[in-house]
């Protein structure tokens, strides 16, 4: 019988880990909810980040005064709505008066809107991502699926820095050197002409043997039995290095890796943080429906992000 990963025990290290580097100053957009204010205060509790707080007054002291939470201790830039305080918090992170930004009760459409445009300097030459860092009880380690949450309909380049950008995240955060192993997920693990996530499957693997994709192992097309059992690989004749042991999981499109993350999460019962990838500073983009704890976990892989940046190990953190 197969050993259970401890999800607990991993999830732990990390915010261990996160706990040992500085705080970030870090612009909570919109937090207008109380969810969210207790995401960004239990973060602040836990000493990852130094908020501050970004959006209407009125709003956020009364979603506060409801839950009894005291917000005196943290700075408040007061705006008139969501879309100036997505506006704010952006102009706030490209001068450097913040270190990251995290995402409150606004739609990810409204922050990411201000977040990509080209005049507002947090772009960089890559395309923006967003990656789930995930640790699931029934896979042997943590793993990343990507994209679930920016990029709607990929293209083969879109792709390529999709992949590049959760390659480069995973090497910057790690403890010790690491080649991540990539698996491009399809329906079949066969190249068919009539289904594109196949073709661009097979194009990623050759870019990545032409250095035009860096720092990893690429495979595909893999169906996801093949991408996470090695016995499932070995029935169909696969042979990789790959199969069963895959780091980067990414998925065709949005919708199918949203879907993805999402059964990990609710059906699994995995543990999972969001970020956003390829800008100059952390996103920290999480859902309104995530939990306390998984809003402070998305903070602590955002505390983690900026100590690569600050030691040059992040190569997409570099301006367009």
């Amino acid at each position: 019988m197969r050993a259970h990963f401890d999800v607990r025990q991993s999830v732990n290290h990390l915010l261990a880990r996160a706990k040992s580097k500085p705080k970030i100053k870090t612009a909570v957009v919109h937090p207008c909810s109380q969810d969210a204010l207790l995401g960004f205060i239990g973060a602040a509790r836990e000493g990852l980040i130094e908020p501050v707080l970004v959006g209407p007054r009125a709003k956020i002291e009364a979603a506060a005064k409801a839950k009894k939470l005291d917000l005196s201790a943290y700075m408040l830039v007061d705006t008139p709505h969501s879309h100036a305080a997505a506006a704010k918090a952006v102009q706030m992170a490209a001068s450097g008066e913040v270190e990251a930004l995290m995402k409150g009760s606004l739609h990810t459409d409204e922050l990411m809107a201000e977040a990509v445009r080209h005049e507002n300097g947090l772009r960089t030459e890559r395309r923006i991502s967003h990656a789930f860092l995930i640790a699931d009880e029934n896979y042997h380690k943590p793993f990343i699926v990507t994209d679930a949450a920016i990029n709607i309909a990929p293209d083969l380049l879109t792709k390529r820095d999709i992949v590049q950008n959760a390659v480069d995240l995973l090497t910057g955060i790690s403890e010790t050197p690491v080649i991540p192993k990539v698996a491009v997920l399809a329906a079949v693990e066969t190249v068919n002409p009539g289904m594109r996530s196949t073709v661009d499957a097979a194009c990623l693997c050759k870019m990545a043997d032409r250095g035009q994709l860096t720092g990893a192992l690429v495979d595909g097309p893999l169906a996801f039995d093949n991408a996470v059992s090695k016995k499932a690989a070995k029935i169909k004749g696969i042979k990789s290095q790959v199969a069963g042991d895959a780091d980067i999981f990414l998925t065709p499109d949005l919708e199918a890796g949203n879907m993805l993350a999402k059964q990990f999460i609710l059906l699994g019962n995995a543990a999972a943080m969001g970020i956003v990838l390829g800008a100059r500073s952390p996103i920290i983009l999480t859902s309104r429906a995530d939990s306390v704890e998984a809003r402070i976990g998305s903070c602590a892989l955002a505390v983690l992000m900026a100590d690569a940046r600050r030691h040059n190990r992040l190569t997409f953190a570099k301006g367009a």
